[in-house]
């Protein structure tokens, strides 16, 4: 049965979440399948992991042990699965992971952070971010594009637009809100990608997906919207609902969710 009931949850580490309930709200929410993104799992340890009802899991685990990982749990096998985006400059942080389920190519992701300011003012991987990574990046979904639709999503590191993080101005120059990475985006959809969420909820305000630990951000509601799901235009008849899981706990990051209509 081709998955209906999408999550993506950046999980920043999936040990601690682990500790903190993970599987009970596997076990609650009950999606088709969930993406995962910052594992920070060892190709070492994947085997120690099992999740009820999900016998079908797929890691891609970065070459530096406790950073970045991705992963795809689901109750469905696909008819196949790929790692990476086919590049080695880009392929050892195990960021993307290509499942095949038949009405759609999934792609999980977890994109580059452009990372704190350097000596003068710049995000420090903000060039290799926006003109290597994102180049890449879109390259690859649109070459899937060309054999069927594509649903992409995980944690893609920009705020789009101002209404979708809480302090647009102060953050202007900032990693996640830099003029170059918004235009990444831009890029997105100019390529004919349709943000689910703001597809059915184009001026709804306030709802983020990730807080700082800082300054009390999440009780307050400061946030950022940096987790999407994305998909080919062909598909956005098929949106049922986009969500934000906005009150569950275990990250830093909340997971977000994308209900299909029978494909």
């Amino acid at each position: 049965m081709t998955p209906r009931k999408l999550l993506s949850w950046n999980v920043n580490g999936l040990r601690a979440v682990l500790k903190k309930g993970f599987d009970a709200f596997l076990s609650e929410s009950q999606p088709d399948l969930i993406c995962l993104q910052e594992t920070k799992i060892s190709s070492d340890l994947c085997d120690d992991f099992a999740f009820a009802g999900y016998p079908h899991v797929y890691w891609n685990c970065a070459e530096k042990k406790g950073y970045s990982g991705t992963a795809l749990i689901s109750r469905t096998q696909p008819r196949s699965v790929s790692y990476g985006i086919g590049a080695a400059e880009h392929d050892g942080e195990g960021r993307v992971i290509t499942a095949d389920f038949g009405a759609y190519y999934l792609v999980t992701v977890y994109t580059p952070n452009a990372q704190n300011h350097d000596e003068n003012g710049r995000p420090r991987r903000l060039d290799y971010r926006t003109l290597e990574w994102d180049v890449a990046f879109l390259d690859h979904v649109k070459s899937l594009e060309s054999e069927k639709p594509v649903i992409f999503c995980g944690d893609l590191n920009v705020a789009h637009r101002e209404i979708d993080l809480a302090n647009p101005k102060t953050n202007r120059k900032n990693a996640g809100f830099t003029d170059e990475e918004r235009a990444g985006f831009d890029q997105i959809m100019a390529a004919g990608f349709v943000d689910s969420f703001r597809h059915l909820y184009p001026d709804l305000k306030d709802r983020y997906s990730w807080w700082s630990y800082r300054a009390a951000a999440r009780a307050r509601n400061v946030g950022w919207r940096i987790d999407y799901f994305c998909l080919s235009q062909s598909l956005a008849d098929k949106i049922e609902d986009a969500t934000i899981l906005d009150s569950v706990m275990g990250s830093d990051h909340c997971p977000v969710g994308l209900e299909l209509k029978a494909l």
